[in-house]
């Protein structure tokens, strides 16, 4: 049983069967982490938040602490939930989770939080007149666990299987019944290309909600596919033999109120608005360093190839899945409702305050400078030739998790989103990580995205 959102207090979780309240932030390297409080704890708890140190924000995958000024082992934050999200685990027993603010010791947003540079760019967008609504659209590998301790697809089906229906459809149905528990609606299920791959979408909210949610999702998948004695990755090439896992990021324009969307325009071309064509434009721009935090581990690049329908280069066009963002046909019972846009160059190795906030300070820049999108391209980018795309504008994505750094620290609009602190330590943790992988081989890679996402 779900506690009502908002309203929690140890009593209901008590209702609901709970003894441990997890308290979740997701931290610079992409690992979601948390402490737990008890329930009779819970009261207090709520107030005061649970402390934490200073550190986390400086820890890479590999846990690995890395030298950046301040978070060090001196020095505490609390982790102060917010209790609209609270949410009982189906696949926990007797357990709920929150996710959390990361806040100083006199209850300011923390300058190093993730969450809270995600909502500064939803203030932002806000006082520029419009919210954004998004929703992750991710895939995932469900494996087995062989006894030398390597892991293998659950299956060989191919895409859209019936067969890969049935094999993963008991593990399948569970994930789906966990998430309807807490609240998240699934829009569709189906086998992708990869052996064992499943792509399960929900359906989009408010910013802070979609990420959030992305969060509980990958927490859900993770959790449920471990019950029936299966492993699921969101690692973006979990296989290097197989299809990626993507999490692409679906995003829409809506008025302050959230009722009238702000993106669609029936004369416009695609039926996207003035507006939409700004916000596009802005992210196509900063592409280059957005990857940064929306493709954000070595394992990312893998992905990124030409002809795999990823995206490798900063093209956009009308339902064209191998450009960087796609404008999605809408449907005819509200097509309003259902303009977006889609951004394929992301997964979910990323942490998605970071990867959403960031792709919500690209958009804005370009909104405030009213920037113009080029002409679509209605063909695989990757068939045109470099003087081709040269001649359009279309970039070729940095190849590698080190380059696309290098594209952040010189992107003046993303790095004064992020704010000093947060940038420094963040380059730091991912700097070191693609240090760190650079000195081993592909099976020590992927052994480690794997397991962490």
């Amino acid at each position: 049983m779900a506690t009502p959102r908002g309203r929690v207090t140890p009593a209901t979780a008590r209702r609901a069967g709970v003894r441990l309240i997890r308290f979740l932030y997701t931290d610079n390297g992409g690992v979601t982490r948390g402490k737990a409080t008890h329930v009779e704890s819970l009261a207090s708890r709520i107030t005061d938040g649970i402390g934490l140190t200073v550190a986390m924000q400086a820890m890479n995958m590999l846990a690995q602490l890395q030298p950046v000024e301040g978070l060090g082992p001196v020095g505490e934050i609390r982790l102060k939930p917010d209790p609209r999200t609270f949410t009982v685990l189906p696949y926990a027993p007797h357990a709920a989770a929150m996710t959390t603010d990361m806040c100083t010791l006199d209850g300011a947003p923390w300058d190093v939080c993730p969450r809270s540079f995600l909502k500064r760019q939803i203030a932002a967008c806000a006082r520029a007149g419009f919210g954004v609504r998004a929703a992750f659209e991710c895939e995932f590998t469900l494996a087995i666990r062989r006894g030398d301790g390597t892991f293998a697809p659950l299956d060989e089906s191919l895409c859209f299987s019936t067969l890969g229906m049935t094999t993963a459809a008991p593990v399948m149905d569970e994930i789906v019944a966990a998430l309807e528990a807490q609240g998240i609606q699934v829009e569709q299920y189906y086998p992708e290309l990869g052996h064992g791959q499943q792509e399960l979408s929900i359906r989009h909210a408010a910013a802070l909600e979609a990420a959030d949610r992305q969060v509980l999702y990958r927490e859900t998948v993770r959790g449920v596919a471990y019950r029936h004695g299966l492993f699921a990755s969101l690692a973006p090439k979990p296989f290097l033999d197989q299809a990626g896992n993507g999490g692409h990021i679906h995003f829409s324009l809506w008025d302050s109120a959230g009722r009238r969307s702000l993106m669609h325009d029936p004369r416009g071309r695609y039926g996207v608005s003035a507006l939409g064509y700004h916000f596009i434009a802005g992210v196509l721009e900063h592409l280059p360093a957005l990857l940064a935090l929306t493709c954000p581990t070595v394992n990312s690049y893998r992905r990124l190839q030409p002809h795999f329908w990823s995206s490798a280069f900063t093209a956009w066009g009308p339902d064209n899945r191998e450009a960087a963002i796609r404008a999605p046909s809408t449907f005819p019972s509200d097509r309003a409702g259902s303009t977006n846009a889609e951004l394929k160059a992301s997964d979910a190795s990323s942490n998605p305050y970071l990867a959403l906030g960031g792709l919500l300070a690209a958009g804005l820049d370009g909104v405030t400078r009213a920037l113009k999108l080029g002409e679509p391209v209605l063909v695989d980018p990757g068939t045109l030739s470099d003087t081709e795309r040269a001649a359009r504008g279309i970039q070729r994505y940095p190849t590698t998790l080190g380059a696309a750094l290098d594209n952040l620290e010189k992107d003046r609009a993303l790095m004064g989103a992020l704010g000093a602190p947060l940038a420094r330590a963040y380059l730091a943790v991912k700097h070191s990580e693609a240090e760190a992988f650079a000195r081993e081989d592909a099976v020590f890679e992927t052994k480690h995205h794997f397991w962490k996402f």
